[in-house]
């Protein structure tokens, strides 16, 4: 039985059942399963309710922050406990008797932080930065990011809930790719790299990090030309949307492109 934070969160019951292994897929729209197979929650709240404690797999979560997470774009029932306790019996009716325990704190998810896939990401992301070689970090990141299937919490009707976490969750997201985007330039990957960053930037064009990183691989694949129309078009988009020019970073690849000088992040 594994536990974390001193609770149950996986394993067999007491009295020696075996519980089904409950998976959630919040990095992209909301999936569900039960020994992989599809469960299926049409309601909105009880989207957003498994949402919340899924976050918070193996640890409790008070029935406050549940009810402001469900009740996101009204006023709370008159008596919150109550209605919480509502949708959390038919949240087991749909994932098992098993899958959610009641504690003097809240409630808590029995599932697996590692199949929770947004906590696994976390997980991935902590042993990457543990990583003793560039190798083994490079591995760790891809196997974070491949866990990505879209818009974090796509389909959780929650605005408190993606105002904070959708956010962080695709900064972390960035942040991995970028890294692992810099270990592919230093193990000399350029050519590659054009098409994944071109498409990057264009799904997140005032992302200047990227634009960087693809000036640096155009020029390293000797695109030189490309580099410079490529950063013009980011110049003239910052300029357009912000009336301002591009940061440091930029300007200063831009400078060694015109100089012909190899430039770096």
């Amino acid at each position: 039985m594994i536990t974390r934070s001193g609770e149950s969160v996986v394993g067999d019951d007491l009295g020696g059942r075996r519980r089904a292994v409950l998976s959630v897929g919040l990095l992209g729209p909301l999936a569900v399963s039960l020994d992989e197979r599809p469960v299926s929650l049409t309601a909105g709240r009880l989207r957003a309710l498994l949402a919340m404690l899924a976050l918070s797999s193996g640890q409790a979560v008070s029935v406050e922050r549940l009810a402001t997470a469900v009740w996101t774009d009204e006023e709370l029932p008159g008596n919150a406990r109550r209605s919480v306790q509502t949708y959390i019996a038919r949240l087991r009716s749909a994932l098992g008797a098993d899958s959610i325990g009641s504690r003097p704190a809240g409630y808590v998810l029995r599932a697996d932080p590692e199949h929770v896939d947004a906590l696994r990401f976390g997980r991935l992301l902590r042993a990457a930065s543990a990583a003793s070689n560039a190798a083994q970090e490079r591995a760790r990141l891809a196997e974070a990011l491949a866990l990505w299937r879209g818009k974090p919490l796509e389909g959780v009707p929650s605005g408190p809930l993606l105002e904070s976490e959708t956010p962080w969750l695709v900064e972390r997201y960035l942040a991995a790719l970028e890294r692992r985007v810099d270990l592919d330039i230093s193990a000399g990957r350029h050519g590659e790299l054009v098409v994944e960053l071109s498409e990057l930037t264009a799904r997140y064009p005032l992302r200047e990090s990227l634009w960087a990183r693809l000036l640096i691989v155009l020029s390293r694949a000797d695109r030189q030309a490309d580099a410079l129309a490529r950063y013009e078009k980011i110049r003239v988009r910052i300029a357009t949307e912000f009336g301002a020019d591009p940061g440091p970073a930029l300007e200063r690849i831009h400078a060694d492109l015109l100089a012909r000088r190899t430039p770096s992040l």
